[in-house]
């Protein structure tokens, strides 16, 4: 991404990593600066894929891990039946209303990721054919694990953001910048 990761403080692992979490959440909210509620959903390739639908997608991805981790149901229960679900908004679905949840979501990340005893605490992955049977995960896996998952959803909307109206990463960073100024 095109912004900076300031250096974490010494032994803080924790930290480190929620901190490149969260620069590649902010790549995908700049990707949304700006855009109409039609921009959001519009799908500019033969893909599939719109700004709104990579936005609900990285919000559910991650509240999912998280809840998995606590060992909670996800909020909106995915297989593959419905996982295409998980990349489109809905009519009474919004980007600020994603925004705003995805900012509870973090909230919880931080949360779980800060209070934890260890981040090599574990948790047991999902039945799935794509998990070893009786799998189980650390904490520093799962923010890896956003982490991934969150820049790979960056860079898309990086390119459908400049199919849209040609803005680049770059030029909402600036943005970004004036607005918060």
């Amino acid at each position: 991404m095109v912004a900076h990761v300031g250096a974490e403080a010494p032994g803080d692992e924790r930290g480190a990593l929620l901190a490149f979490l969260e620069e590649q959440r902010g790549g995908i909210r700049r990707a949304m600066l700006g855009v109409t509620e039609e921009q959001a959903r519009t799908r500019p390739s033969v893909s599939e894929l719109s700004l709104g639908g990579l936005l609900k997608h990285v919000v559910e991805v991650e509240q999912g891990w998280v809840a998995r981790a606590l060992r909670e149901p996800a909020a909106v229960p995915r297989d593959e039946s419905n996982w295409h679900e998980s990349f489109l908004l809905t009519e009474d679905e919004t980007v600020a209303g994603f925004l705003a949840y995805w900012q509870q979501v973090a909230t919880a990340t931080e949360k779980l990721i800060r209070s934890a005893p260890s981040l090599d605490d574990t948790f047991p992955l999902p039945e799935a054919p794509w998990f070893p049977p009786d799998g189980a995960v650390s904490l520093r896996w799962l923010c890896l694990h956003l982490i991934r998952e969150t820049a790979r959803h960056a860079g898309h909307a990086d390119i459908i953001r400049e199919s849209l109206d040609g803005k680049t990463a770059f030029e909402l960073v600036a943005l970004e910048r004036q607005q918060a100024s």
